[in-house]
């Protein structure tokens, strides 16, 4: 099962990448979960992100074919 994951922002920096592939073990994962397999790390605090172009929590369902994108908190005026 694959998924494409996009990195925006401050993310994209500091990851040197502005998306990959990623490959969901049997069964799927979460979004938080997806994070934690491409990072080996607990998702940032006040992480915010979307599946399929919809905002999404850390709870959130990922499945094959989807489309995730990480983004940090947004301000703005």
């Amino acid at each position: 099962m694959t998924v494409r994951v996009h990195y925006f922002a401050r993310l994209r920096e500091e990851l040197g990448r502005p998306n990959e592939e990623a490959e969901l073990p049997a069964g799927g994962t979460t979004v938080g979960g997806l994070w934690q397999q491409l990072h080996q790390d607990a998702p940032p605090e006040r992480l915010m992100a979307a599946v399929n172009q919809e905002q999404a929590s850390l709870d959130t369902p990922v499945s094959d074919g989807d489309e995730v994108a990480y983004f940090p908190p947004v301000t703005g005026g």
